[in-house]
């Protein structure tokens, strides 16, 4: 039990700062939709804009702010940009957004492969 301030390991206003504003970014279900795709791997934004039923201009403006934001990162290749997630941390807070979904929509206390197939599916981001 804490008593006390001292007794609380707290994060700095920076890193609060910058965890809402993730957060922020998270909570739009076309951009979850986006960086569920793109843990599954490199894709440009035709693809992204019929997986996530958007228009492909609305699916830039997310993919921008993503960007900005440090959760995807665009490589060029001709005239065109393929987008990926950024690292770990992205595939870390989506699946466990979903999963935490997945247990309030179904009541399971825990989840694993057996209980979450559709969550357990997606491919390691490449190393870069």
């Amino acid at each position: 039990m804490h008593t006390s301030l001292p007794d609380f390991d707290m994060p700095n206003e920076e890193q609060v700062h910058l965890a809402a504003e993730s957060f922020r970014l998270l909570s739009d279900p076309t951009r979850i939709k986006i960086l569920w795709a793109l843990l599954q791997g490199e894709s440009n934004v035709a693809c992204l804009a019929e997986l996530a039923d958007a228009a492909p201009t609305a699916v830039s403006q997310h993919l921008a702010k993503l960007r900005l934001a440090g959760l995807v990162k665009g490589r060029r290749e001709g005239t065109f940009v393929y987008y990926s997630a950024a690292d770990e941390h992205v595939r870390r807070l989506l699946t466990q957004g979903l999963y935490h979904a997945d247990h309030i929509d179904s009541g399971i206390d825990r989840h694993d492969v057996d209980h979450a197939p559709g969550l357990a599916t997606t491919e390691q981001p490449a190393a870069g």
